[in-house]
């Protein structure tokens, strides 16, 4: 039986694939006044912290670009890149595919004492894999608020 946690990590990201599906290049690479980022690097820093979180600390490997890291990681933002980015398919592909990958791998194994222990930047700490998971729920939530304020300003911007 799927979990709660599989269910709801799948909910979260179909809203997020469907707040950006059909959005142009330009649409989510602007850059609103007093903000660092855009919507190509919310997406890619969801991606980018999933997959850390899922696959990292349960020790299994990551399959995501090697970039990501650079492109994504906290305290990144677009005016330092300097590579080719991922375009808005390959973001969206990833996104679909992540979690169906979490649940082919991590499903039986929530439960799990992770190796290392890993404290977030509000202060939790997170032991198992179920733990872990959890808190992307609520990570992701929080950016799929900022590109859905992100995309009422590009799209102000474009009228």
């Amino acid at each position: 039986m799927e979990s709660i946690t599989l269910k709801q990590l799948d909910f979260i990201r179909q809203s997020t694939i469907k707040a950006v599906a059909g959005l142009s290049e330009s649409t989510i690479d602007h850059i609103p006044e007093g903000f660092n980022n855009n919507i190509r690097w919310n997406l890619g820093h969801i991606i980018f912290v999933q997959e850390k979180f899922a696959f990292h600390f349960a020790g299994e490997p990551i399959q995501i670009p090697e970039n990501f890291e650079r492109l994504f990681a906290k305290g990144t933002r677009p005016s330092d890149w300097q590579e080719e980015l991922p375009t808005h398919e390959t973001l969206l592909a990833l996104l679909a595919e992540q979690p169906k990958r979490i649940q082919s791998i991590l499903q039986n194994r929530l439960d799990e004492q992770v190796e290392k222990p890993f404290t977030t930047g509000s202060g939790l700490l997170l032991n198992t894999i179920g733990e872990f998971l959890n808190f992307t729920l609520y990570h992701e939530g929080m950016h799929f608020n900022t590109i859905t304020i992100l995309k009422r300003f590009a799209t102000q911007h474009q009228k």
